[in-house]
């Protein structure tokens, strides 16, 4: 299954888990957790984890055998839609206690090497604008390689104005050659206005797949392979999405191929005004 609707696959205090189990693949996860003052605690075992406020804000504690403790206030933000957020980088095998109020993220993968819990500051957060016309969007690449070191995990936000589309041209990452990295990946969705969003992923080389989800805040979207996109913001809703990435390679890389039958729409973009929608809250 690659649509999973919001709690879904809830468990403890968690409204969405997914495991590698759950999804059926190796190294990407995701828990979403919302918090009403109650603390959460947990181990890292062997994934390496974010902590990022969706909405609200919390308390991250840790603590690791022969460390001193680390602790951080994560500011948060009022939304999605009110710019990027701080965060925390949680190390594999680490005691974690989170305490706050609001929708909290936790993107995960499967590591091996260890690396030093930190705390990012929003304002560290590199903001991009992508394409044109009804293609804009924006991606808040807090989490991407080559501006955020760790093992295996790699996350980005995408934030698309309604009635644009992101994701696009579709594309893939399931094929190993150069040029493109095999990567498992996960949509996590929030809409604005209690409004829907639709995502289309399908076959590629790797294997038949066939989605087209209508997606609500707190929806996923698996994609173990296939082409990807485009993820559409209904006209009157702006679309956020969370892509939480992680595969094989020793090196961290997104890389991705496009459908070759689409990849013509990047060069239409020349010339085309940005949506002066973008960016959205504090990155304005």
């Amino acid at each position: 299954m690659t649509y999973l609707q919001y709690g879904e696959t809830a468990r403890g205090p968690w409204s969405v888990e997914i495991t590698p189990a759950v999804a059926g693949w190796t190294y990407a996860g995701l828990r979403v957790a919302d918090l009403d003052g109650d603390p959460v605690s947990f181990d890292t075992g062997e994934e390496e984890t974010l902590v990022l406020p969706l909405s609200g804000s919390c308390t991250v504690t840790c603590s690791a055998a022969g460390e001193p403790d680390v602790s951080w206030e994560l500011a948060g933000r009022a939304s999605v839609f009110d710019g990027p957020s701080d965060f925390a980088y949680i190390p594999i095998s680490t005691q974690v206690t989170v305490t706050g109020r609001g929708r909290i993220a936790f993107p995960s993968a499967r590591a091996t090497r260890r690396s030093a819990p930190r705390h990012v500051p929003a304002s560290e957060v590199p903001v991009e604008i992508r394409g044109a016309g009804q293609a804009t969007r924006q991606v808040n690449n807090f989490c991407a390689p080559g501006v955020f070191a760790c093992d295996k995990l790699m996350a980005v936000e995408v934030l698309t104005p309604g009635g644009n589309w992101s994701s696009y041209p579709p594309h893939k990452h399931d094929t190993p050659h150069d040029g493109e990295a095999v990567l498992e990946e996960i949509y996590y969705f929030e809409v604005d206005r209690q409004g829907q969003g639709y995502q289309r992923v399908y076959t590629s080389e790797r294997g038949h797949i066939d989605t087209l989800a209508e997606v609500s805040s707190g929806d996923v979207v698996l994609v173990p392979y296939g082409y990807h996109g485009p993820s559409m913001a209904a006209p009157g809703y702006d679309l956020y999405y969370l892509n939480v990435l992680a595969g094989p390679a020793e090196e961290r890389s997104m890389a991705f191929c496009d459908d070759p039958r689409h990849t013509w729409i990047r060069s239409s973009w020349e010339g085309q005004e940005i949506d002066p929608r973008v960016p959205f809250g504090r990155a304005r």
